[in-house]
């Protein structure tokens, strides 16, 4: 099979494409034929070796992907031959990942495909899909008629969670860097959406909520809690997925007389029925037209290496050049 793999830690340049054993399933294990994959932030981390995770070289790169079954292994009961699926969490903790033409996956960490979802859309929903739920509703316990602000919505975070926040019936406010961007969020919901360049947000943020935002999702990777802790609401949670060399300040006389609470997670420490739940409500509401991904670029399998490149230089260096989600055509 064709797959991007590595042979050792580094820059993107040390991706290569080329022939690969073909898996085989286990038992638990289906074997997919990957239509898409799709690139995240971890990905980049682990293959330059700053996340640390056990890694079989040759390891193939890659969380997300969505594809057709093409065979499944002995005790294998939620999926058989011909069923379109879609997953996340490969990659990590030693499995391999998804940027392959096959990809031989435990049929906990799998997900029916809707049928009105391309592998595309479902790839690109995947990961980012399934942290946006984990934040809002296991850490952040999200309910109807609350106010959240989430910096960044036109993201792939961003993004979803804007559309999850506004399908539970939530009130949402959110922030992009240019004008496109800006009426991009208003469009998948928002209530407010501002231009984090130019709008003064922590006054806008208390014109949209007087008493204070119930939650705050930062998807940021230097939180400024001295600007966000102000303004949450008496018993505001504070959601936090990023920024591992951060150490911002934290506002104390902001923070415990008003009972806040500051909730982190990161998605791989979630169980696979966790995850699970988290996909039937994003298949839910994929079926029902209310979550759509936003793909910023698409790469074919052979250009894996220049995927990663234009990810991380969105990601880590400011290049501002993406909108959404980087995915992979594999086949």
């Amino acid at each position: 099979m064709r797959a991007a793999y590595i042979e050792s830690t580094g820059p993107p340049d040390v991706i290569q494409v080329g022939e690969l054993m073909n898996p085989e399933p286990g038992p638990g294990e289906v074997l997919v034929r990957v239509g898409y994959a799709a690139l995240n932030p971890i990905d980049l981390y682990l293959r330059s070796g700053l996340v640390p995770m056990p890694m079989a070289y040759p390891y193939v790169v890659g969380c997300d992907l969505a594809g057709t079954v093409q065979k499944v292994g002995a005790g294998v009961t939620r999926f058989r031959e011909g069923d379109r699926v879609w997953g996340s969490n490969q990659g990590l903790l030693g499995r391999q990942g998804t940027c392959a033409e096959l990809a031989s996956v435990h049929e906990e960490w799998l997900y029916p495909t809707p049928k009105n979802v391309t592998d595309r859309d479902a790839a690109a929903m995947a990961l980012v899909g399934i942290a946006a739920h984990v934040g809002l509703f296991q850490s952040g316990n999200l309910r109807a008629s609350e106010s959240i602000y989430v910096p960044g919505g036109s993201g792939g975070v961003g993004s979803m969670v804007v559309q999850m926040a506004k399908a539970t019936g939530a009130r949402v406010a959110t922030s992009a860097g240019s004008d496109e961007r800006v009426k991009l969020c208003l469009d998948l919901g928002a209530e407010v959406a501002l231009n984090y360049k130019t709008d003064d947000i922590p006054s806008k943020i208390r014109e949209f909520a007087p008493e204070g935002v119930d939650i705050w999702f930062e998807t940021q990777r230097e939180p400024v809690l001295e600007i966000s802790i102000p303004l949450l609401r008496v018993r505001g949670r504070m959601i936090l997925m990023a920024g591992r060399a951060a150490k911002p300040p934290l506002p104390l006389g902001a923070f415990y007389p008003r009972c806040c609470s500051i909730h982190g997670f990161a998605m791989f420490n979630c169980t696979p029925l966790e995850q699970r739940r988290c996909a039937e409500d994003i298949n839910r509401w994929a079926q029902e037209g209310k979550l759509h991904p936003i793909i910023g670029k698409e790469f074919p399998l052979e250009q894996t290496a220049e995927a990663e490149q234009f990810l991380e230089d969105n990601t880590l260096h400011g290049a501002g050049t993406l909108t959404g989600k980087v995915v992979i055509r594999v086949s």
